[in-house]
């Protein structure tokens, strides 16, 4: 496994998921990341690493837009600008979903190594993605 950290593109896989889409006309952008996390959604089987890793990079792009959202990674996501991709909340939380649920070979990985802080991650993506209630306001007292 080429990761070296626990964050969304802390990984080689998501790493070249982020300068794929550099590579793609922008119109294609939002396409690419809605497969990622289909694909991953659509696995009833056992789901692969890399697959899993691409939909974490993907929800990383999606709650990057969403309030409360942490920009994605400046090195190793995506350079060139984004469409709008928060219409894929839902698809995003479906998929982190499915990775934490077995069988899922990343969920595995990360239950070989202290894997509470890429937990914690996920978590914290997945509160990000939450649609926030209409009319509800936070208070800060």
């Amino acid at each position: 496994m080429g990761t070296w950290g626990i964050g969304a593109f802390d990984n080689d896989t998501a790493a070249d998921f982020g300068g794929d889409l550099d590579e793609v006309a922008a119109g294609e952008r939002e396409g690419i990341v809605r497969s990622a996390l289909a694909r991953v959604i659509d696995t009833a089987a056992y789901l692969e690493a890399p697959e899993s890793e691409v939909a974490v990079a993907a929800s990383a792009l999606v709650a990057a837009q969403c309030p409360g959202g942490e920009p994605a990674d400046p090195i190793y996501g995506p350079e060139e600008s984004l469409p709008a991709l928060t219409g894929l909340r839902d698809l995003a939380l479906q998929a982190l979903d499915r990775i934490m649920t077995e069988p899922s070979e990343l969920m595995d990985l990360w239950a070989e190594s202290d894997g509470g802080p890429w937990r914690a991650n996920i978590r914290r993506l997945q509160n990000v993605l939450l649609p926030q209630p209409s009319g509800e306001q936070l208070s800060l007292i």
